[in-house]
Parts: structure tokens; sequence; C-alpha cells
């Protein structure tokens, strides 16, 4: 699984009774972390490498308090309105998933330097931002630095804004955001970096539903897809919604809410061109 955690990959872990080896590689080199039991039950790395890659226990000045409150609350929420166990960990950097050659899947990029790795080490053309003004501000990000950066690698910055944790807002921002995706996807000049805040949700979310619409596959394979590659928890019931709006071509059809469960998990060939033309016509709104 090609998943980036400051630009550090994970390559093989092993568990034992009262502590875990996890080791992690970058380019040729390898290192080794000991968890305890405890730590590793909190679901994160309590390390981290100096800049001669020898392991060195955190202080407090290394995450600040306000930082580990605004990563807790946002967890709780994630978890009480998307109903998944998944967590985002701001502290440990940006991260990323590749989901098909021309596609990337991640979290927010924090910072400049962000930027010039997904330029140089992945070939990322397109940066696709879900986000809303205040998600970026709850965070702390500086965004115009972020898209001078993008304007001086020749990097395009979108924006498809969705509310996090907001299905029917998600439902609505779809066409819009596969309409830029697929755009960016043909014009065939790099890859396509979609992101959200966390990279669980509102990102899968639109990638899923471009498989699903453009790649000739069903819902379930395109969520298959992508969640093996990179487990999250996007609200596939979004996604059939936004399925049965650009499919509707009778104003007498029966409401979605109407609908069983398993409606608009696929699409017949006439419903597929018809969401394509209509996707289409979103570019450049």
């Amino acid at each position: 699984m090609a998943f980036a955690t400051n630009y550090i990959s994970l390559s093989s872990v092993f568990s034992y009774p009262n502590e875990t080896e996890v080791f992690f590689t970058r380019n040729k080199s390898t290192w080794k972390f000991l968890l305890s039991k405890d730590c590793f039950k909190m679901g994160r790395i309590n390390c981290k490498l100096s800049d001669s890659g020898i392991e060195k226990k955190p202080t407090g000045k290394d995450v600040s308090l306000s930082s580990t409150n605004r990563m807790e609350e946002y967890n709780t929420a994630m978890k009480r309105m998307m109903r998944n166990p998944y967590e985002y960990h701001h502290d440990l950097g940006m991260n990323y998933t590749l989901i098909t050659n021309s596609l990337i899947v991640g979290s927010q990029p924090q910072k400049t330097e962000d930027i010039d790795h997904l330029k140089h080490e992945e070939n990322v053309a397109y940066i696709l931002n879900l986000q809303q003004d205040k998600d970026i501000e709850y965070w702390g990000i500086d965004l115009q630095s972020i898209i001078k950066r993008c304007q001086e690698l020749e990097i395009l910055h979108m924006r498809r804004p969705a509310t996090d944790f907001d299905p029917d807002s998600l439902r609505r921002m779809l066409p819009k955001a596969v309409s830029s995706l697929e755009w960016a996807i043909s014009e065939g000049k790099g890859r396509v970096y979609v992101h959200c805040t966390a990279g669980l949700g509102r990102a899968p979310a639109v990638a899923i539903a471009y498989l699903f619409w453009f790649q000739e596959m069903n819902l379930n394979t395109a969520y298959d897809e992508l969640t093996s590659k990179r487990p999250c928890g996007p609200n596939k019931r979004s996604i059939r919604g936004a399925t049965y709006d650009l499919a509707k071509n009778d104003q007498w059809k029966e409401p979605f809410d109407n609908l069983p469960e398993h409606a608009f998990g696929d699409i017949a060939d006439w419903e597929r061109n018809l969401i394509h033309e209509r996707v289409r016509s979103l570019r450049g709104t």
C-alpha cells in the first residue's frame, strides 16, 4: 500500500507481547522504532527522527497542547459524524495514497515544502482542494503561500469546497468536483492530488465517484478499489445520491429517499453517458 507519512514509508511491523517493532524506510535507509504496548494502543507513534536519523523521545515543545486539542476535537467529530474508526494526525504531516497512475488522494498540504515534494517526487500537475476556508483556518495553514508555490511550480490549484462531515453538502459538491478531476486527468500533464483535511472523507468520495462514473466500475467495485489502498470511510450514500441527481431525466421520478439501499449502486450505459455529458458541462463553473 502506497501510504506516505512525512514522505517516509512503513515497511514492516512485528508485534510482541509487550512491545511492537515498526520499521520505516526512506531511500536506502531504514529506521526501527520500539513502541510500548500502551503507545501502540494510542494509534500513533510517540517518537521522532532527529536530523541525524536517530530516534529521540518527544518533549513538551514538540507538540503544542492546542494542536493536540485540535486533533482530539477533530477526530471525535469525525468518529461521531462519519461513524468510522479512522483518525487524522496532523502532527505527522501530509499523507497520501496513489490510487491510479493519474490520481492521488491525501490529506491537506501543510507547508510549501509539501508542494515541492508533490511536484518533484510524485509528478503532480494539479491539486484539487475540497476544504472550506474555515477548515484551513482551523489548522493554521497559510493557504496563500501554498497557492503561490503552486504557481511557481506550474501546478494548477483548484478548489471545490464542501462542508466537512456533511453528507448533503458532499452530495451537492460531487458533480463539480468530479468535473474538475476528470478534466485534469484528461489533460494528461501530470498527476492530480485530491485532498480535503484528513483525506478520509470528502477526497476519497470524489475519487470513488470518478472511478464509478468514468472508469466503467459499479459503486461497490470503485469503493473497494480505493479503500483497499487507503483505509477510510467516505459516505457511500452521498455518492449514490449524486449519481441519482445526475442521471435523473424525469421530474416525476421517485424521490431518492424512497429508493432501496442498493439503488444507483450501478448504472445503465445510457445513464453513464448522461452523467458524462452533465459532469463535463460543469467545467469552468
